[in-house]
């Protein structure tokens, strides 16, 4: 069983990562790369990563048409300019797996407080469905418009949701501070991501209020019931990727946190929580579609938990093909590396 699949913006950094996992999955087959402002190259031209036949497919300009025979499209394009390709994706009756922002909110009027423009699909916004995978694999199985969760929320919510079910955390009291490495900015050029302005520095960036700080309270409170108040202060640091996230919680019964973790994703093959006291670092999932989850107790009150992902991977490409595969009620795992690249 073969199901073509096409990719728009498929030479940007998670475009690139979506071509290497789709290249290796046993039943996706790529079929169409759109990537406008390289069209007429071939995609090897552009990538030189890639090799064998991918390499030699040629790159479409927006408005060349898809062929029929493709079923599913991931839009990777930038926030604003993906809503429209979705739209005709949709009206073509295909399936498609935004990993733009443009419909990662419940309603359009919260899309424009974050990214202050106005939506031109609102309609649409009833129909996506927010592909945290683990919470939300029922939902996703049944939808035609997935929209992929942003690095950083992603980070933040697979160990914060468990803890807030608990009713342990203190909602009004929750501090993040995220790291990033700096291809969550993306690979269009940009002065302040030359290897002299950023090497050997470190920046908080997105102060007073990063617009993923909405993501995360709507969908902290969609999956647990319980309204928060997130303070969000993401840094940008001089690797290529990775993401670690750092949770200052307080509330009660401190003790049975973990617990609570360790019974919700047990048995889930890309949450791994790893025992009482260790943290996990970024190195130990680089080019794996894990997320670790470490946490250190202070005292009965106090904790901090500590998030890591590979951000290109479950922060993006990887959760994508995650659930791609849930949508066609594949193994989820298929494609996709459980173990990171080490050393």
């Amino acid at each position: 069983m073969k199901i073509n699949v096409a990719i728009l913006g498929a030479t940007g950094y998670t475009g690139s990562e979506l071509i290497r996992l789709i290249d290796g999955h046993p039943h996706f087959s790529l079929s169409h790369l759109g990537a406008h402002s390289q069209a007429g190259k071939t995609a090897g031209e552009v990538l030189p990563g890639l090799a064998a036949h991918v390499a030699r497919m040629p790159l479409h300009a927006s408005d060349t048409v898809i062929d029929e025979s493709v079923e599913l499209i991931f839009t990777a394009l930038p926030h604003g300019a993906a809503a429209e390709s979705v739209k005709q994706a949709l009206d073509a009756g295909k399936r498609v797996v935004d990993l733009s922002a443009d419909f990662r909110h419940k309603t359009s009027e919260v899309y424009q407080d974050a990214y202050q423009q106005t939506h031109p699909y609102p309609q649409l916004f009833e129909q996506a469905v927010y592909g945290l995978s683990e919470w939300a694999a029922d939902d996703i199985a049944k939808s035609n418009l997935i929209a992929n969760p942003g690095c950083y929320p992603t980070s933040v919510l697979l160990p914060l949701i468990p803890l807030l079910q608990s009713g342990f955390i203190d909602t009004d009291r929750i501090i993040i501070d995220s790291k990033s490495g700096t291809s969550g900015a993306g690979r269009s050029a940009k002065t302040n991501l030359l290897y002299c302005e950023i090497n050997e520095g470190l920046a908080a960036y997105g102060l007073p209020r990063h617009r993923h700080a909405w993501e995360m309270e709507e969908w902290a409170e969609a999956f647990s019931s319980k309204a928060v108040n997130i303070r969000f202060v993401p840094h940008i640091i001089p690797m290529t990727r990775g993401m670690l996230s750092t949770l200052h919680l307080t509330g009660s019964n401190t003790d049975q946190w973990w617990s609570a973790l360790e019974n919700t994703y047990r048995h889930k093959p890309f949450v791994r929580i790893l025992a009482e006291g260790q943290l996990p670092s970024t190195k130990q999932v680089a080019g794996s579609n894990r997320c670790d989850i470490g946490i250190s107790i202070l005292d009965e009150q106090n904790a901090v938990v500590v998030s890591c992902i590979d951000n290109l991977l479950k922060g993006a490409s990887g959760q994508a093909l995650q659930n791609a595969n849930l949508m066609f009620n594949f193994n989820e795992t298929l494609g996709l590396p459980c173990h990171a690249q080490w050393p």
